[in-house]
């Protein structure tokens, strides 16, 4: 009995109510700040948000890979690998830019997934011209690049297509062929 009576003292003292308080504001207020800003997609139909909404830790991390993008490098251009990087670079922005006015929902999502980004190879300009023409068809962001020619390659050289962000199936029908560069 007088267990009982020490454990109920103890929880009605001020300090541990205060705690337990501050620790159940703070979460609330938490959770409803990651909703609120976009921490967890809220608008969407796509299985990603129905993940979200069941908690499945994939999820819940964002590693469900729902969305990536794709970055194609021609390698008949004989690119050195920091004139590849800077070509990738560019596509990425690029298409950043464009999908962040076209598909502000995608892109949040995306960035949610981590940024996924994966590199792969084209054997020359018709391909890539081929993959931007399907990319396009299916609705997806498409970012080609061209260089100004100031150091390795002839002006106008159409180096690195940017494909998405997008979903994940959309793109794997575009560039799912194509060897990691």
């Amino acid at each position: 009995m007088l267990s009982k009576f020490l454990t109920m003292e103890y929880l009605v003292h001020p300090g541990t109510l205060s705690l337990a308080a501050g620790v159940a504001c703070g979460m609330c207020l938490g959770w409803g700040l990651r909703s609120h800003l976009g921490m967890f997609p809220q608008n969407s139909t796509s299985e990603a948000n129905r993940d979200t909404e069941t908690g499945t830790e994939a999820s819940i991390l964002g590693e469900s890979g729902e969305y990536k993008m794709i970055l194609v490098v021609r390698t008949d251009l004989k690119m050195g690998k920091g004139k590849v990087a800077a070509q990738c670079s560019h596509a990425a922005v690029s298409a950043y830019k464009q999908t962040q006015r076209r598909s502000p929902q995608v892109l949040k999502e995306w960035e949610y997934c981590g940024q996924p980004k994966v590199v792969v190879k084209a054997p020359d300009e018709d391909t890539l011209i081929q993959l931007l023409t399907h990319a396009k068809t299916l609705g997806l962001t498409v970012s080609l690049i061209q260089d100004a020619g100031r150091t390795q390659i002839e002006p106008g050289s159409r180096t690195v297509l940017g494909i998405g962000p997008g979903p994940v199936e959309l793109i794997d029908e575009v560039t799912g062929h194509l060897k990691l560069y």
